[in-house]
C-alpha cells in the first residue's frame, strides 16, 4: 500500500493549541504524518492579519520536535491566489497518481465546501477528511439541511477513515474528535490587542515570537519585518 500523505491548509493566523490538536488526533486516527500548509492568500476569506512568512514561521516553532507533524510551504512559493485545487494538484504532480492525499477540512469549511475554486475537482486529487467537533455534528442529515450540494457530491463518497488509504482519491470521510481546546485565531487575536491573557492558548515559542515581533498588538495592523 502507498504511504498516506494528510495536509491540513488554513491560514494559522496565528497558529494555536487547537490546531496541533487537530493535527495531532488526526495523525494518530489515521497513523500518517500531517503536513500543515500556511495559506498565502485565501481567496474565500479575509485578509491577513501577519504577513505568509511570519505565519508559516510560527507554524514551524509550533511543531518543532512533534512527532509526524511538519509545514509545507508550497502555497506561499505559488504566485496569485491560494486555491487549495491548485495545491492539491501540485502534490499529485509531485507525489505520483496512486498515493492516497487526504484533505483535512473543519466543520464550517465543510459545510461551505461549494463556494471553494473548482470544489468539486478536490475530489479527484484527494480524499477530504471533515473534523467534526463535539457538539457540532457532521452527520449526513446535519450536512444535507445546511449545505445540500456539498451533501449530494459527499453522501456517495463517504466510507470509514480508515480504509482513506485504499485508493489515491475520491472518499469522503468524518473523524469526531475529542476533548478539544476552545480556542480561535480571532479569539487569540482580540484577546492579544485588548491585552488580556492569552499567552496559554498558544506553545511557549510561538509567544515568544508573538511577542518579538510585536504581532496583532493593534487591530489590523501589519506584520513587523521577520
Amino acid at each position: 500500500m502507498a504511504t498516506l500523505r494528510v495536509c491540513y491548509g488554513g491560514t494559522f493566523d496565528p497558529v494555536h493549541l487547537g490546531h496541533l490538536a487537530v493535527a495531532r488526533q488526526v495523525r494518530d486516527a489515521l497513523a500518517a504524518p500531517v503536513a500543515l500548509l500556511p495559506a498565502a492568500d485565501p481567496p474565500h476569506k479575509d485578509a491577513t492579519h501577519a504577513d505568509a512568512e511570519a505565519r508559516a514561521r510560527m507554524l514551524e516553532l509550533a511543531v518543532a520536535g512533534e512527532r509526524g507533524l511538519s509545514v509545507d510551504r508550497r502555497e506561499l512559493r505559488r504566485p496569485g491566489p491560494s486555491y487549495t485545487v491548485d495545491t492539491l494538484r501540485s502534490m499529485r504532480a509531485e507525489f505520483g497518481a496512486r498515493a492516497p492525499l487526504v484533505w483535512i477540512v473543519g466543520g464550517d469549511s465543510l459545510l461551505q465546501l461549494d463556494r471553494w475554486h473548482r470544489w468539486r475537482e478536490l475530489f479527484a486529487h484527494a480524499h477530504i477528511l471533515a473534523v467534526a467537533r463535539p457538539g457540532s455534528p457532521l452527520d449526513a442529515a446535519t450536512v444535507a439541511a445546511r449545505a445540500p450540494q456539498v451533501a449530494a457530491e459527499a453522501a456517495p463518497r463517504r466510507r470509514d477513515p480508515a480504509r482513506l488509504g485504499d485508493d489515491p482519491a475520491g472518499g469522503f470521510a468524518v473523524l469526531e474528535l475529542a476533548g478539544l481546546r476552545p480556542e480561535s485565531s480571532t479569539e487569540l487575536r482580540r484577546r492579544i490587542a485588548a491585552g488580556e491573557p492569552w499567552q496559554d492558548w498558544v506553545p511557549p515559542a510561538v509567544a515568544e515570537y508573538i511577542r518579538r515581533h510585536g504581532l496583532y498588538a493593534h487591530r489590523g495592523a501589519a506584520s513587523a519585518p521577520v
